[in-house]
């Protein structure tokens, strides 16, 4: 039996999901809402860039198209922002739906979001589902993917984890997350602003630090740019030379003042490598290299529709991808 899904929130990701989830076996789109004036009404085969019509209406409502719909399980892809979709992840929970997210701060909100995530940890419980935040980073590169790695170690002393990317293969909407055309100046004021950074990173830290049953003094998360030594281009930035292609960004753990954790990552136009790697210090040391990097759009959509069947059978709460069943492809099983 085909899973039934309802998807909230219709951006560069959440698109990313309904291609798969109207093109996998195993699953059913049964509803689509966005607060986007220009795409509410319409077929969601057209929002959504498909060759033919899913007989799906955008709708701009959650509770009509949860009636409608009748589905298994809600995608969330809407804020990175924890604080900004708590009203939306209660609101599908009076529904007793179980939900994936998107939301980077809800994927391991126990450090940074404590009150949220016992309002929602709540919430779940009352409705005897599943929410799950995850994506690819964080998630599974700087998170889920080094703490299995360890599973093989009988000491850990310290965990490196560095994602560098060429940024100029992402969406337009990560490209200026990043900073990428901005001058210097420009790039330091949005920092402090909070619109230019990766969100994530101290998530990540935190979701390691608790596998390992460490206890942290600190966790710090410092941003910078990484300035253009000579002029680049994506698809949609023109990048000159001395602006800003990108961002560098690492997230430290300390435990008893030294560095235990260091997730390292480097996302802007023209990396002249992109690759994932986890430096595990211990017995055994490990070192892993996926030449290449995990193409962050595509991963992201492909972790959350793969998670959709462990969300349906996980027990009951906010789960994150170190208490739930770690997902892997979906080939369409029946429940």
């Amino acid at each position: 039996m085909a899973i039934r899904v309802l998807h909230v929130g219709l951006g560069p990701i959440g698109v990313g999901v309904v291609r798969q989830c109207a093109t996998r076996k195993g699953f059913k789109i049964v509803g689509a809402v966005d607060l986007d004036s220009e795409k509410i009404g319409k077929d969601l085969g057209d929002v959504a860039g498909l060759e033919g019509a899913l007989g799906v209406t955008v709708q701009g409502k959650l509770g009509a198209a949860i009636k409608a719909g009748k589905p298994d399980v809600v995608v969330l892809c809407t804020s990175s922002s924890l604080e900004k979709v708590t009203d939306q992840i209660a609101d599908v929970l009076k529904h007793k739906l179980p939900i994936v997210s998107t939301t980077e701060e809800l994927a391991y909100p126990w450090y940074s979001n404590k009150r949220l995530a016992k309002k929602i940890d709540g919430l779940a419980k009352k409705a005897k589902v599943a929410v799950l935040g995850t994506g690819v980073n964080p998630g599974f590169c700087m998170d889920a993917l080094p703490i299995t790695l360890t599973g093989v170690c009988e000491r850990v002393d310290t965990i490196r984890v560095e994602r560098i990317q060429d940024a100029s293969v992402r969406r337009l909407p990560f490209q200026q997350k990043i900073g990428a055309g901005l001058t210097p100046e420009q790039f330091e004021e949005k920092v402090q602003g909070g619109s230019v950074r990766h969100v994530g990173l101290t998530e990540s830290v935190a979701m390691i630090a608790d596998a390992m049953g460490w206890k942290l003094d600190d966790i710090t998360d410092v941003i910078g740019p990484k300035v253009a030594a000579k002029p680049t281009r994506s698809q949609f930035l023109t990048v000159q030379k001395g602006q800003v292609a990108g961002i560098v960004q690492t997230g430290v753990g300390y435990r008893d003042g030294e560095p235990v954790i260091t997730l390292h990552m480097e996302a802007y136009l023209g990396a002249p490598e992109s690759y994932d790697a986890v430096i595990v210090k211990g017995s055994p040391d490990l070192h892993m290299k996926i030449a290449g990097g995990v193409h962050g759009d595509v991963a992201t959509a492909s972790i959350t529709v793969n998670s959709i069947p462990k969300v349906l059978t996980g027990p009951a709460g906010l789960q994150t991808m170190r208490s739930m069943v770690i997902p892997s492809w979906f080939g369409g099983k029946s429940r």
